[in-house]
């Protein structure tokens, strides 16, 4: 009866029920207080004060969201869209059709990749970048969770493998450091060599969305795009505007670190340039608010919920329990102990937290087993990033339907968090339990 597991598959089962995602985190966190030896006023004292962690990242959604439909209504977003549709030229043929289906494809990865290293803006971009492409995604009748599983193998892989922007935070920052304070005697150049079968799970993944699963044409209707995102005249003044709007966000955002302060400069460019002026101010902020406000109150939520889930003290019994269920079995051992970390991280929903939690037992376990430094790094770095994808309160899943949902036709659990789960964890746990195996 631990309350981490319980917690985790309520919301998950609850989520699948279509109950809404905010009151699916909410109700699971209320059983996850009480099963695990809270009162009522416990938990919900827990939940409240846990909130306020994701009032930030919510907050940076809805400037974000308000940003976007301010960009649409510049005539940026029909230039994008005009000008990639026309490379498909007058005859839609299927080789030329292909072309540039895979020019977007890898366009919007080589984005995810580079939003955490290059341009560590993380998910921002995409509430700005997707939804313009809508327009175009139908053209190519290309299946939205196609590129929702594009995103988030860009989102997770290259933090889990690249020891720069957060990927330097994940791998050296937090999973070295973690590590090393449990006794493991680790030295960051192992790091790399460690996670690189994990990553070749993901990549499993990804050549199994794009060639099998998802290859076929998916068509959505033009109408609802239109509707969320307009096609406006294109205005070369606007444009210019446009581009210094976006310009100076990302700017604000990495000299600020903060996604507020950013969204906001490039808010308060379009408000004060003229580049509005046939739309009032306060109708795109209303409708950018509106487009994000599921995903910020989710955010919100799922703070609350991870804070109850960890003042029951049951993430830790659940990972103790692990010895007395393994025995002397080391393969089982390595399997289990990814499953665990699976069923934290999509309730907490972030493996960046997951590692101070399991890395205290799961180090002494591993090395109680005779895993080496690399599998146990292995172990712990691959456990932490299982269920990110995945997960329906993860960034790498609220994320792409933040943008891939502009126009109300891609369901949060059943287009991006059911294809990314599959996709990824499936063949996450399978590599990383190789790892651990042979290194």
């Amino acid at each position: 009866m631990n309350a981490v597991v319980i917690a985790v598959c309520l919301m998950l089962g609850l989520s699948l029920a279509r109950v809404n995602v905010v009151i699916a985190l909410t109700i699971s966190a209320l059983v996850a207080g009480l099963v695990g030896g809270m009162d009522l006023q416990q938990t919900v004292d827990a939940f409240n004060t846990g909130l306020g962690g994701g009032a930030q990242i919510a907050l940076s959604y809805a400037l974000l969201g308000a940003f976007a439909v301010a960009l649409s209504h510049s005539g940026l977003t029909t230039l994008i869209s005009k000008k990639v549709i026309s490379t498909l030229g007058k005859n839609h043929n299927s080789t030329n059709m292909n072309r540039v289906r895979w020019t977007l494809l890898l366009s919007i990865l080589a984005m995810a990749v580079s939003s955490q290293n290059l341009l560590p803006i993380h998910i921002a971009f995409i509430p700005i970048l997707i939804p313009p492409l809508l327009h175009v995604m139908s053209k190519l009748q290309l299946d939205r969770r196609l590129v929702a599983c594009v995103l988030t193998f860009g989102l997770v892989t290259t933090y889990m493998i690249l020891p720069v922007g957060f990927g330097g935070i994940f791998l050296n920052d937090i999973l070295l450091a973690n590590l090393n304070s449990n006794n493991l005697h680790a030295v960051r150049e192992q790091i790399p060599t460690a996670m690189l079968i994990p990553a070749l799970g993901m990549i499993t993944g990804l050549l199994i969305a794009v060639f099998i699963t998802y290859r076929k044409p998916r068509e959505y209707k033009e109408e609802l795009i239109l509707a969320a995102e307009p096609e406006e005249g294109v205005n070369s003044r606007n444009i210019a505007i446009a581009a210094v709007a976006i310009v100076s966000t990302l700017a604000v955002q990495l000299i600020t670190g903060s996604m507020i302060f950013g969204a906001l400069i490039g808010f308060i460019i379009f408000s004060f340039s003229g580049a509005l002026k046939h739309v009032a101010d306060q109708d795109v902020f209303n409708q950018g608010v509106r487009m994000m406000a599921n995903i910020g109150f989710i955010m919100i939520s799922a703070a609350g919920f991870a804070a109850v889930v960890k003042e029951t003290g049951d993430v830790s019994s659940l990972v103790s329990s692990l010895s007395d269920i393994i025995g002397d079995n080391k393969a089982l051992a390595a399997f289990l102990m990814l499953l665990v970390g699976l069923l934290i991280t999509m309730g907490i929903g972030s493996s960046f937290s997951t590692i101070p939690i399991i890395a205290t037992i799961y180090v002494p376990l591993a090395m109680s087993f005779g895993f080496s430094v690399t599998a146990t790094i292995a172990l712990v770095g691959t456990a932490a990033a299982l269920g990110d994808a995945g997960s329906p309160a993860s960034d790498s899943t609220l994320g792409p339907t933040a943008g891939l949902n502009a126009d109300g036709q891609h369901d949060h659990i059943r287009d991006s968090v059911i294809p990314t789960f599959i996709h990824y964890n499936i063949p996450l746990l399978v590599f990383g339990w190789i790892a651990a195996m042979v290194l």
